[in-house]
């Protein structure tokens, strides 16, 4: 009875185990980080192939008040690249519609590419999800589109373009623009130049009044 009853306890501890394993999107997302003193945006720098393939652009906040400033005050205006390089979590529990939403998660807030020479500015911050604007899976097949298009972030003065991502191969490209008051927040769609940078005169030409800051981000290495 004894050895029958340790037998059970292994299978219990076993299938515990098993059901605790990482999933398909269990990974140390990056994200580019964005924004200023009226939100801030994290947009995951994504690929092609599992745990990445998922485009997902969140809206954040900093759960220290004065971290939350500061990061806020440094950003706000600036194209200057930042990244977050977070703990690792399940993307698909970015979910909107996730069984078990992750609400927040630690992560090292990096002046310039975490990856690329970034210099960690903040550490160990707690970063609070607010709201998903985007949640894409993407696509591994091989795919050609001859048009770009942009969802606008924001709807006071200062906005951001981020393109969809559809094509393979393709570019992650965001954008800082100013905007006139009460100009519309609908998307951008525009003529695609293969893998060139959408250039800032062919966006200005899309949105009347609005005149483009400079690129927050782009590249094309993670999407071939």
């Amino acid at each position: 009875m004894k050895r029958l009853t340790l037998i059970l306890a292994g299978a219990l501890l076993t299938g515990g185990a098993a059901a605790a394993q990482p999933g398909p999107t269990f990974g140390s997302h990056g994200m580019a980080l964005f924004g200023g003193k009226d939100a801030l945006y994290a947009s995951h720098l994504p690929m092609f192939h599992a745990p990445h393939d998922y485009q997902v652009v969140l809206q954040v906040h900093v759960a220290d008040p004065k971290l939350d400033a500061a990061l806020r005050q440094r950003l706000d205006g600036k194209t200057a690249l930042w990244t977050i390089d977070p703990e690792k979590f399940e993307l698909d529990r970015l979910a909107p519609n996730a069984a078990a939403p992750v609400r927040e998660f630690k992560a090292d807030l990096v002046d310039g590419h975490f990856e690329r020479g970034g210099k960690t500015q903040y550490a160990g911050a707690t970063v609070v999800v607010d709201k998903v604007l985007v949640f894409r899976k993407l696509s591994a097949d091989a795919a050609k589109r001859d048009s770009a298009r942009y969802v606008q972030l924001g709807s006071g003065k200062q906005r951001y373009l981020v393109k969809e991502i559809d094509s393979r191969p393709d570019f992650d490209h965001i954008v800082a623009i100013t905007s006139p008051a009460g100009a519309s927040g609908a998307p951008v769609v525009l003529a695609k130049q293969g893998l060139d940078e959408t250039a800032a005169d062919t966006l200005t030409r899309a949105l009347p009044g609005a005149k483009v800051t400079g690129t927050v981000y782009f590249d094309t290495a993670d999407l071939k």
